[in-house]
């Protein structure tokens, strides 16, 4: 059994360890392998809640297998850890967990557990609930105490405050790589990710796709319409593409896909879909509207055309300028 002093300590150390890092992967697994140093207990669980649909899902899971849970959600206010997260306020059962009036035998019937005591610790930050922490038939007695209380509340805080300074993190990188106006990838992306790909030396396509007289919509229908019409646009494009494949909007009404470990034919055949895609679309709906257009398109490979990004770039953008040339709804690859 830890001494209060102990417990303190290692909560500080378990502190120390988990804002050590923004990475959200390398939070979870240190949080995962430092916690059981303060708590001894075969089960425990991080939950996350999902703001949209406010619900609880289980995010670690220690002494059963994951997988049995991935799909399950617990609701704010169901079983105790719900009730726990939506009042904001910790909750200690140190026995008979099962005959508690709030307790939830979903998870239980699920896995097979029998849960006998439980505490559960709501993750917060600014008064708002993130998750919660719900440690399992704990072996130590002396964490039912008040006195262990502070310790435990100050490794919840330490907890909160990690996750969200990693969520902040992830937010502004992906705020740094993303096109404002499409909300697909920008430019600064394109160059990051394409030098990625090429040091790995595998086949990368690449086109380029570019709007046929898109400047006369933004003369009849203004820029905004014409910004809401680059993110549809962007949509309908992305629809037609696989996982892998990653949609750019290279800047104007000028769009780019990459597409990893595809030839120039498979390329082609993609685009092709793309181009049809585009033109059978009508945009601006919503705002009453039915504009119809269409797409020129250029593709070149590495290494087959190219070979590093700089030439790449140069030849699909090429290409393109030659669809240009010979007239609008073209696709031309290298």
């Amino acid at each position: 059994m830890l001494t209060h002093d102990k417990k303190l300590l290692t909560c500080v150390e378990i502190g120390k360890a988990i804002t050590s890092t923004l990475n959200m992967e390398q939070i979870l697994k240190i949080i995962m392998q430092r916690i059981s140093e303060l708590i001894r207990a075969k089960n425990w669980t991080l939950y996350l809640l999902d703001v949209e649909t406010q619900e609880l899902r289980f995010e670690l899971v220690v002494g059963l297998e994951k997988e049995m849970l991935a799909h399950t959600r617990m609701k704010l206010g169901e079983g105790i850890v719900g009730t726990a997260a939506l009042k904001g306020e910790p909750i200690l059962v140190p026995e008979n967990a099962q005959h508690d009036p709030r307790f939830s035998k979903r998870v239980d019937d699920m896995t097979g557990f029998t849960t006998k005591s439980l505490i559960c610790l709501p993750l917060k930050v600014q008064d708002s609930v993130i998750g919660a922490i719900e440690i399992i038939n704990p072996e130590d007695p002396s964490l039912f105490e008040e006195s262990s209380m502070p310790v435990l509340s100050f490794l919840a805080d330490y907890v909160s405050i990690a996750i969200t300074n990693a969520r902040n993190h992830m937010r502004i990188q992906a705020l740094a790589v993303t096109d404002d106006v499409t909300g697909f990838y920008n430019t600064r992306f394109l160059h990051d990710y394409l030098a990625k790909l090429l040091q790995q030396d595998e086949v990368v396509s690449l086109a380029f796709l570019d709007l046929d007289d898109f400047k006369r919509v933004v003369d009849t229908y203004g820029h905004l319409l014409g910004s809401k019409m680059l993110r549809e646009v962007a949509v309908v494009i992305a629809s037609q593409l696989d996982c892998d494949d990653r949609l750019v909007r290279y800047g104007g009404d000028e769009y780019v896909v990459i597409m990893p470990a595809q030839d120039k034919e498979s390329a082609l055949e993609k685009m092709k879909t793309v181009q049809h895609e585009v033109s059978q679309t009508r945009f601006l709906k919503s705002e009453g509207f039915e504009i119809k257009i269409t797409a020129s398109c250029g593709i070149a490979s590495y290494p087959q055309d190219a070979g590093d990004m700089k030439e790449l770039l140069q030849m699909a953008d090429g290409s393109l300028y030659k669809s240009k040339d010979l007239g609008k709804n073209t696709i031309t690859a290298v």
